[in-house]
């Protein structure tokens, strides 16, 4: 641990997002202790002064926080167990943030082992890429203590220009998880759009700009969840799920028409058609939504004013 009133930083982890992560703590002042699978990785590090440490044991030895930026559960059970592991070096009240995109069933094994030493593991996913981890335009979702993440909150800003506690422990890394499952679904349903489109005779490009001009072009991606989904508010209709079903229709008949498969959006078809044969038709088009609230067991609904809350705050912060 470090003596003399100054806060050491511990970083593990050099890589495509560590790197950036890593140099901007140490652009912001902070004297870090580095260690990486490959010694190679910490050389820029090294020569702007940070100290290198042989194992993992030995960072967490010596600083006060630690952060973790690994590619997956099996690389952060590597560094965390063992006799040159984290756990194995860590004193009592070290802060450790794990950045790393996580598994929720290992974190509760790290933090029950990390606890037994009097250490406080947070969980800190981040989001905005290897770009963003360079430039300091980051997310980093926070899950755990209040206390603990208040304390060193100005350190994080170091890091990313969003930092968020998310609630307990192990909340960042559902949410995180929730994030990018959404991304890369929708990627998906774009590849079926744009291949249905293109092969429908419509140049991509213009393609992409007249879809940046329709109402969901127009406006944030996750913005329309507030007015409908979230308020469990279906009744008076925004746009009338018969008309909705509609349209996927003929989307999913013109992709037939031309030979592009249509899997995705054939399972959105059927979504509707059973949300249809509930009688839903002049509900909202989102009523599809609650049938698999109604699988899960849930029910979402939050007052639009806490709604208005959380879009005020962002537009005030930019």
């Amino acid at each position: 641990m470090a003596t003399g009133g100054a806060v050491r930083l511990g970083f593990i982890g050099l890589g495509t997002m560590g790197a950036g992560m890593a140099a901007n703590l140490q652009k912001a002042g902070h004297a870090l202790v580095v260690h990486d699978a490959r010694r190679a990785a910490a050389a820029p590090f090294l020569a702007g002064g940070a100290t290198w440490a042989e194992t993992a044991r030995e960072v967490a030895a010596s600083v006060d926080i630690l952060f973790t930026s690994l590619p997956g559960p099996p690389e952060v059970e590597s560094v965390a167990f063992g006799a040159e592991g984290i756990i194995a070096g860590a004193a009592p009240d070290l802060a450790w943030f794990d950045l790393s995109t996580n598994a929720p069933a290992t974190l509760r094994k790290l933090q029950a082992a990390f606890a037994a030493r009097g250490g406080h593991l947070l969980d800190a996913p981040v989001s905005g890429g290897p770009k963003g981890a360079a430039s300091g335009r980051l997310a980093i979702w926070v899950g755990g203590e209040a206390a603990v993440f208040a304390r060193h909150q100005a350190v994080l800003r170091a890091i990313g220009d969003q930092v968020r506690l998310i609630g307990p422990f192990g909340s960042a890394t559902v949410a995180k998880l929730a994030h990018n499952l959404s991304s890369y679904a929708f990627n998906l349903v774009m590849a079926e759009v744009f291949a249905m489109g293109v092969k429908a005779g419509v140049e991509p490009l213009t393609l992409w700009a007249a879809l940046r001009q329709g109402a969901m072009g127009r406006r944030r991606t996750f913005e329309a969840l507030g007015e409908q989904f979230l308020q469990h508010r279906y009744d008076p209709p925004a746009f009338a799920l018969r008309l909705a079903h509609k349209d996927v229709a003929l989307a999913v008949a013109l992709g037939k028409e031309v030979g592009v498969p249509m899997r995705l959006a054939s399972l959105t078809l059927e979504e509707m058609t059973e949300a249809l044969g509930r009688g839903w038709g002049d509900r909202d088009s989102r009523t599809p939504m609650l049938l698999q609230q109604e699988r899960a067991g849930i029910e979402i609904k939050l007052p639009a004013e806490d709604i208005r809350a959380v879009l005020d705050a962002e537009r005030k912060a930019g």
